[in-house]
């Protein structure tokens, strides 16, 4: 055994970090980032987080922005709930130290300067300038590491959950419960056994599926995969959020446009000039992130273009910096001046609205396991995500996850004996390529079969060739020693099948699914819940 804790955390973005935070002073906390700390997604957010915090604002028009947005499907008592929570997390966040925006209007936000996005009726989105991400990670993550408690393992990666199948005497029957994972030390080559208590999965989405994505590389659907063989229960996979605008430079890789930009002004053009929103949607540059995605891959499409163009250069330009410095950085340094002309932008694979489904809580179906942020389904998104409603999240499901831990830590036995690893029947191998070549032939296919517009005969084909490769690659992993970027990839192809499947049982248009065989919305909306088989 290489390791026993009350606590292990699968992930160290905003979510993970704020449960270890909220549970160190009652338990033994572990963090596994299968990077640097700061190598999640949390990061790379830009625009900020959504709570009720004007004045003018109402907990009930967050509510009913959220439900419109999530077009049918959202959880009315999840909604509800975080919405209500949000005051109380943005309060926390600024406890720890994070120092958002001011405003010199006092009534706006008490003191804070808020934005507005798309599906918004509001200004609700409170930020730190545009890096809102940075930092809330850097501020939770100079806390983390100042505590006793916790213990950071940095470039480890979870293979599998630790579960009843695993122990020294296995025996049928009984409550399926998760004992902790095994892990491989990605700088040692070496696989661990950590034990735990309790067990948290908060290891981001999965859009690195996709061949174009505004997300760094390890979002690759780690704890959704892992959950799923392990016997979790996945829901609506087929809700990929792609975002309308990351910007268009072969040196730009991932960079991601705010949605904060179309908030303050900024239009959608054509190469010609033309704004071309209001054909699609009245709301024009705020409609929720699927219309606008789908109505720039339409023009796309339609005049054979590389990509649309977003122009806010009718702003100041003391405001276009001051409120969007990082943003006005990057683009300078690869030739585009916002403050003058406009910038060059293509959809992008940006959130994973499914994931393991868990309660209000943040358990999932397999005791002693939670799930937080990007990796579950809580049904605050059904079928699109609203701006900025995603660190909401994570933060209000770090909480009510954490209270619930440590309410219950203390009742959980250690774990029981349990098998080491086994890679005695594994050799090195020799053929490294076959897995780069999986991963690039997956990630395109996704694109080109389960995009933003979908048909029955493209998920047929993509579901076909997934399979190939799922045998390709559990045949590889079956007899050659391990490497991260192995792992990934046995992961994100586990993924990608799910998110066909549960597009392949959707017959109907909804949100972020679109599809031409099925473009009309069924009036009964359902959610798409996937079962693994028992082993």
């Amino acid at each position: 055994m290489d390791g026993f804790f009350d606590i292990l955390i699968i992930g160290s973005g905003a979510a993970g970090l704020s449960l270890a935070l909220q549970t160190a002073d009652n338990a033994k906390v572990a963090i596994l980032s299968k990077g640097d700390l700061s190598a999640g997604s949390t990061s790379w957010a830009q625009g900020g987080i959504a709570a009720v915090l004007g004045e003018d604002d109402t907990i009930q028009s967050h509510i009913e922005d959220t439900l419109v947005a999530g077009d049918g499907l959202c959880d009315e008592d999840t909604v509800s709930f975080v919405v209500r929570e949000g005051h109380k997390a943005i309060d926390d966040l600024i406890k720890n130290g994070v120092h958002f925006s001011k405003n010199n209007k006092m009534e706006d936000g008490y003191g804070y300067h808020l934005t507005q996005e798309g599906g918004h009726s509001h200004r609700r989105i409170i930020h730190v300038d545009d890096a809102t991400g940075a930092a809330v990670q850097t501020t939770l993550e100079e806390k983390v590491l100042k505590h006793p408690n916790i213990t950071v393992f940095e470039n480890h990666i979870a293979i599998d959950l630790i579960t009843n199948r695993n122990l020294v005497e296995y025996a049928l029957g009984g409550d399926e419960t998760c004992f902790g994972a095994y892990v491989f030390d990605i700088k040692a080559e070496k696989t661990k056994t950590i034990s735990s208590r309790t067990t948290v999965l908060a290891t981001g989405g999965a859009s690195r599926v996709y061949l174009y994505t505004s997300n760094p590389d390890g979002s690759t659907g780690d704890g959704i995969a892992m959950a799923w063989r392990a016997g979790c229960e996945v829901a609506n996979m087929e809700f990929n959020q792609f975002h309308p605008t990351c910007l268009f430079h072969a040196e730009a890789k991932s960079f991601l446009i705010s949605e904060a930009l179309r908030g303050e002004g900024a239009k959608l053009l054509l190469p010609s000039g033309e704004q071309f929103m209001k054909r699609y949607d009245p709301r024009a540059e705020l409609a929720p992130r699927d219309v606008v995605a789908r109505a720039i891959d339409a023009e796309m499409k339609k005049l054979g273009l590389d990509f649309v163009y977003l122009d806010i250069s009718h702003r100041s330009q003391d405001f276009i910096i001051g409120q969007f410095p990082n943003i006005y950085r990057r683009c300078r340094e690869l030739g585009f001046d916002i403050t003058k002309e406009p910038i060059p932008v293509v959809p992008a694979a940006h959130y994973t609205c499914g994931g393991v489904v868990t309660d209000l809580d943040g358990r999932a179906n397999l005791d002693n396991l939670y799930a937080i942020g990007e990796t579950s389904y809580t049904g605050l998104h059904g079928a699109n995500r609203m701006a900025s409603n995603s660190l909401l999240e994570c933060l209000v499901y770090a909480s009510s996850a954490a209270k619930h831990i440590v309410e219950n830590i203390d009742k959980i036995a250690n774990p029981p004996a349990i098998r080491l690893w086994d890679e005695s029947n594994v050799v090195d191998s020799d053929e490294e390529v076959v897995v780069s070549h999986n991963w690039k032939e997956l990630r395109h296919l996704m694109w080109d079969y389960v995009g933003i517009v979908r048909t029955d005969k493209r998920l047929e084909r993509a579901l076909r060739r997934i399979e190939m490769l799922e045998g390709e690659i559990q045949d590889y992993y079956g007899n050659f020693h391990i490497t991260k970027d192995l792992l990934e990839l046995r992961n994100i192809v586990t993924t990608a099948e799910l998110i066909v499947r549960c597009a392949m049982a959707r017959k109907e248009s909804r949100g972020l699914h679109y599809t031409t065989d099925y473009p009309e919305t069924l009036a009964e909306a359902k959610n798409t819940i996937l079962t693994p088989e028992k082993q």
